[in-house]
């Protein structure tokens, strides 16, 4: 019992805590991965500038397991095992989390905002699992209704075959069963050798008014690009982990009219207290800098990462960490909000949907 209490609370010195994370950053999720990162760091910088929290700077360490679960585990072991982290922090995949779920209840150790919305771990409640954002079920409810809302009837779902495509099909069956609506056509597409002209003419042959995409990285602009090659002009829905840089770079006009499910704040909103200071520290750290949605995104987790830190107090520990945010009800950063309790790590269930202009950006 004691080597496990101490296990859990490796990785606090009286200078530092460290935290590590086996990431994506090489394969089609790299590019956005790394922005997570980038955005994250921005923040955990900005605080140890300041002092630290309780005068400890964070150090944050990612091994790259470019999508691949073996590699997450291989990775996630040495973290703990080896460099002794504290926290697993804003690890990638939906997968890759649910694989390390045993290393981390075995060592004590917590994943705090893991990039996956997957519903099978928010179901109960895991006390070394925390989430930040909000659930792929909140976001497939979100893009149902507004099919509903638009009288769109006709319906065709294209999946990548894979843990998170199939994550992606399951959530947005059961939103569509609780809806009472049916689609025309539920097609999948090989990540690791895609056919895209195959899946965009069996698309096609099912003549759908929209298509949601359960896929991410330049799998959905792809995809989209052979679309467009067809006769069929649907509308396009995307989950938040659609890549918008990428859409805008790929597809260029095309990209006009792709909506996509948002689950931070509009990142040009500067009105929203957690979007200004982004922008702010960004600017401080590179004028020239070009704001990033997933940089937002990983600035958001840091920041209610460190608010739990320093609610735990001085003598920081896997328990004091845990207590403070099961007290912490609701932690608000203006517009978006995430809940803690001793019955739920859900975190937040914010979704928005945008639309893609003219000039690549999104409106709300």
């Amino acid at each position: 019992m004691a080597s496990l209490a101490m296990a859990g609370d490796r990785g606090v010195t009286p200078t530092e805590i460290r935290l590590g994370a086996s990431v994506v950053l090489s394969g089609p999720l790299g590019p956005q991965t790394l922005e997570f990162g980038e955005g994250s760091r921005l923040y955990f910088d900005a605080v140890n500038a300041a002092g630290g929290v309780h005068g400890r700077k964070i150090v944050y360490t990612t091994l790259d397991d470019g999508f691949d679960v073996k590699r997450a585990v291989e990775n996630t072991r040495k973290l703990i095992n080896e460099q002794g982290v504290f926290m697993i922090y804003n690890n990638t995949g939906t997968a890759q989390t649910g694989a390390i779920l045993p290393l981390a209840e075995e060592s004590r150790t917590i994943i705090f905002g893991p990039v996956t919305g997957a519903t099978a771990f928010r179901n109960k409640v895991n006390p070394y699992l925390f989430h930040v954002r909000a659930s792929y079920a909140d976001e497939a409810r979100r893009i149902v209704s507004q099919l509903q809302n638009t009288g769109i009837s006709r319906v065709a779902v294209l999946y990548q075959d894979d843990g998170l495509g199939k994550t992606l099909l399951t959530e947005l069956q059961q939103a569509a069963a609780t809806a009472k609506i049916s689609f025309t056509a539920e097609l999948k597409l090989d990540p690791k050798a895609p056919d895209y002209a195959g899946a965009a003419a069996a698309t096609e042959s099912a003549q759908p008014q929209a298509v949601l995409l359960g896929v991410a990285g330049d799998t959905m602009t792809n995809f989209i690009k052979a679309t467009w090659q067809t006769s069929l002009r649907p509308v396009f829905y995307g989950f938040s982990i659609a890549n918008v840089d990428l859409i805008r770079r790929d597809l260029k006009e095309q990209a006009r009219g792709i909506v996509l499910a948002q689950i931070m704040p509009p990142l040009r909103n500067t009105t929203i207290p957690v979007v200004a200071e982004y922008h702010r520290a960004l600017r401080e750290k590179n004028p020239s800098a070009v704001p990033s949605a997933f940089q937002l995104e990983g600035f958001v987790h840091a920041k209610l990462l460190v608010e739990g830190l320093r609610r735990a107090g001085r003598n920081l520990s896997t328990t004091s960490f845990t207590k403070a945010m099961e007290d912490a009800g609701e932690i608000s950063f203006g517009r978006f909000a995430a809940r803690y309790s001793p019955s739920s790590h859900n975190g937040s269930s914010y979704v928005e949907l945008a639309i893609v202009d003219n000039t690549g950006q999104l409106r709300y």
